[in-house]
């Protein structure tokens, strides 16, 4: 990461990807880098950064904890997400816990900055603003499957939507995934979870290896 400018970085944002060289030039004398460790925030429930996050490199997860330490994980953020525009627009403390799960790299862009840049460039703005719907919709998705889906389709719904395409038919996960945290993903127990993903492995829809990555073989794990 030290062998690149902030502008060199800043090119590779997707929400700045439409400003003009002297924009990104102006907006990159105002971020500054920062690196996180395993398990540290950079944002906390209930509380305000007045800055914009943008991971660069590494992972966080977002995490919601309830008055008795109970924790549901509503996303994983990888490089090019941002972190803490929500808390930003309207002022009001984060909604949840954003934890890096390795140790990641950050930009971080003061409030003033963030405003200027979408006052100033209608693509970004839009491109934020794209973003927030995103969430939403992964909101309501989630919200649905909880409602609606028994935990064999929420841990197989987890699954395929953190896993890439392999060959063939495969999906592959490669990022480390304990049962603890699908647990947390879909709302149910640690040995709840376990005994879907014995049934699965035992029907062949999924392998894992050991170092830990996993094979969906067959996309009909997704349908219980």
């Amino acid at each position: 990461m030290a062998a690149l400018s902030n502008l060199d970085l800043l090119r590779r944002v997707p929400i700045f990807s439409e400003l003009s060289t002297f924009q990104l030039t102006q907006l990159a004398n105002a971020v500054t880098k920062r690196r996180v460790k395993r398990g540290e925030l950079i944002v906390e429930q209930g509380k305000k950064s007045h800055a914009l996050f943008v991971i660069l490199s590494g992972r966080a997860r977002v995490v919601i904890t309830d008055r008795r330490a109970k924790e549901v994980i509503l996303a994983v953020l990888g490089p090019g997400d941002y972190i803490g525009e929500m808390s930003l627009i309207d002022g009001k403390s984060h909604s949840a816990n954003v934890q890096a799960e390795v140790q990641t790299d950050l930009l971080v862009l003061e409030h003033a900055e963030f405003t200027q840049c979408l006052a100033e460039n209608h693509a970004t703005a839009n491109s934020v603003i794209k973003g927030l719907a995103s969430r939403l919709r992964k909101a309501d998705e989630t919200i649905s499957s909880l409602a609606l889906m028994d935990v064999y389709g929420r841990v197989a719904k987890v699954l395929v939507g953190v896993s890439k395409p392999g060959a063939a038919n495969q999906l592959l996960i490669k990022d480390k995934l304990t049962r603890q945290d699908i647990a947390k993903m879909v709302g149910a127990s640690r040995e709840m979870v376990s005994r879907v993903m014995r049934d699965f492995e035992a029907k062949g829809f999924v392998k894992t290896h050991d170092d830990g990555t996993m094979e969906l073989t067959e996309r009909r794990a997704t349908v219980r």
